[in-house]
């Protein structure tokens, strides 16, 4: 399945641009590995690069190709903060582990970026920095909060004032806000199959086209069953995120009801003049701004405008993305006014209601990672290493991450039909 399909969406500017990769073949037979693997996005593909560096023998399953998933479909923006949880929140809720998560959240964009420096993987990265402007003059104050509270445990943040953001932004329609530096941003889908080819490059196998029909403990270990052959490892990780009952609803039922699959919208324009793009962003940082319905942009190299969006309402989603999308540009940028855009995609994020991420030992020796809340590009690849800490053995209580039950969500299906329905709100209270 390309990404042209099962998400009812155009192919992606990322499946347009990027370099395809030989396609691993399908599980076929019986295979043994130290770790089994679910999964070949962010998490799943940089915690078997920390694992066969660390000599275990890994097997990735991928039931599409990689990075078919969110991974490959997001804007690319590598953000080092959690979205609508402050930092003094988590820690506050989850003591010492609460606070080294939020340490790992800091230095998760540059942890990606060093990454893709050491092993040389072309995904268009630049870490210019990521900026979250201010809507209103109220949200200033947000903003001086979050500043201080990242300060304090030492991310390279500031507050930049009404004219400091005018010149960041090139435009006038916010008024102020945080800029943390080590942000930025890359191709999502050029960076999932560079990590896949430096995964089998080091001696890990991967598999495509086999979904899991099932995870299950027998006598020899974990086996992970798929239509043609099965993987015996000691350990596995569940790292499908919002797509767990896509391809399967029997795999982990009670793990894809444990957050809400959300469907959200990213947009590429046409390519932009030289002279708009020296007014728009000429530094070229990532933006998203602090509303609860998200206005977010960025140019790429070929330069593009990077933006998206959300709907209420699927109906007609290309054309009124396009018009909704163009009018809010239009609004910040006159002199751009209502772009043309070449490429239109969506793909699925998995919420929760608290805004926070899930880490779950289901088993033992069955882990399960989930639901990064709209941040999942820099944190989950930042997780890669603490993930393999787990499955090599380590307590997961040590790692910087909260472990927590497994708790489906009641009325799932309901909750899922209805979330879009909560955009109504959310426009509500930014523009009160």
């Amino acid at each position: 399945m390309n990404q042209n399909q099962g998400n009812g969406a155009a192919r992606s500017l990322w499946a347009a641009v990027t370099k395809a990769r030989t396609p691993s073949p399908p599980v076929d037979g019986e295979v043994r590995a130290d770790v089994a693997i679910v999964g070949a996005g962010f998490t799943g593909l940089s915690t078997a690069l920390s694992l066969v560096e660390r000599g275990r023998s890994v097997v990735i399953i991928e039931a599409a190709e990689v990075g078919h998933g969110a991974s490959g479909r997001n804007s690319g923006q590598v953000i080092p903060t959690m979205s609508g949880i402050e930092p003094d929140d988590i820690a506050r809720r989850y003591g010492e582990a609460g606070e080294r998560f939020v340490l790992l959240v800091r230095d998760s964009a540059s942890a990606l970026f060093n990454l893709v420096r050491r092993h040389s993987i072309d995904c268009e990265a630049e870490q210019s920095g990521w900026f979250q402007p201010a809507h209103s003059p109220g949200r200033v104050q947000l903003s001086a909060r979050r500043v201080e509270a990242w300060a304090r445990r030492g991310a390279p943040v500031r507050l930049l004032d009404a004219n400091e953001t005018r010149a960041l932004i090139g435009s006038n329609l916010w008024h102020g806000g945080m800029l943390n530096t080590s942000g930025g941003y890359i191709n999502p889908l050029a960076l999932a199959r560079g990590l896949a080819d430096r995964v089998v490059g080091k001696g890990g196998q991967l598999f495509e086209h086999s979904p899991a029909l099932g995870i299950a403990r027998e006598r020899r270990g974990w086996v992970v069953s798929t239509a043609s052959g099965r993987i015996i490892a000691d350990r596995v990780l569940i790292a499908t995120n919002a797509y767990t009952d896509r391809f399967s609803d029997a795999v982990a039922p009670d793990l894809a009801r444990d957050m809400i699959p959300v469907v959200t919208w990213q947009m590429a324009s046409a390519p932009q003049s030289d002279a708009l793009r020296r007014d728009i962003l000429p530094g070229r940082q990532a933006v998203s701004d602090t509303r609860s319905d998200l206005r977010f942009f960025r140019w790429d190299v070929r330069g593009r405008l990077v933006t998206g969006g959300a709907l209420i309402v699927p109906f007609a989603a290309q054309a009124r993305l396009r018009r909704i999308v163009g009018a809010r540009l239009a609004e910040a940028f006159p002199r751009m006014g209502i772009p043309v855009f070449d490429y239109l995609w969506s793909g699925r994020i998995g919420m929760t209601a608290d805004r926070m991420p899930r880490f779950h030992e289901m088993a033992p020796g069955l882990f399960a990672w989930t639901a990064c809340n709209g941040r999942g590009v820099a944190l989950s690849v930042a997780l890669g290493d603490v993930l393999a800490r787990a499955l090599d053995g380590a307590d997961p209580r040590e790692l910087p991450i909260p472990v927590t039950p497994v708790r489906p969500y009641p009325l799932h299906q309901l909750a899922t039909f209805g979330a879009p329905l909560l955009l109504a709100h959310y426009r509500l209270r930014d523009r009160l």
